[in-house]
């Protein structure tokens, strides 16, 4: 796998045109720029982007927290920016944040086809938890729920 140095940082009013097309790129159910704009002025949503140095937007990741839990919302990376550590570096500044937020877990969805999406959350300690039957539209299609305590201290 080659990788590239990506920047990791909050997403900014600038990022959601890109994050939409992002959007519908990637999910048969897309977040409307809309939807975009309005969760990220809510202060429950984090949203990071991961940018090559010429700020070009390879992906973005959106996490919802309350209380002590936070769930994964989304990743997304351009087909041609996958397989090249965004969503690893993506992943990891969210669960980094959960934990200086003193969050006990997080938790997503993925649907069961999605192997290299579990395999990238096996990887980073997400365990398989549950099952959503007919979670997913446009497919119709199951989802895994999958839990990461964040009480342990581990490298990521």
């Amino acid at each position: 796998m080659r990788t590239e140095p990506f920047g990791i940082s909050a997403a900014a009013p600038d990022d959601i045109v890109r994050m939409a097309e992002l959007e519908k790129i990637c999910f048969s159910e897309p977040w409307s720029e809309q939807s975009l704009c309005s969760c990220c002025q809510n202060p429950e949503y984090i949203f990071f982007t991961a940018k090559y140095g010429d700020g070009r937007i390879a992906g973005y990741c959106s996490m919802r927290y309350v209380l002590d839990e936070a769930e994964i919302c989304n990743i997304a990376v351009a087909p041609e920016s996958r397989r090249k550590g965004a969503a690893s570096a993506l992943l990891s500044e969210m669960i980094k944040t959960a934990r200086e937020l003193g969050l006990k877990s997080i938790f997503l969805e993925v649907r069961t086809s999605n192997e290299a999406a579990i395999a990238l959350y096996k990887k980073f300690g997400f365990t398989v938890s549950g099952l959503r039957r007919g979670f997913y539209e446009k497919p119709r299609e199951d989802a895994l729920i999958m839990i990461r305590s964040l009480e342990i201290e581990e490298e990521i």
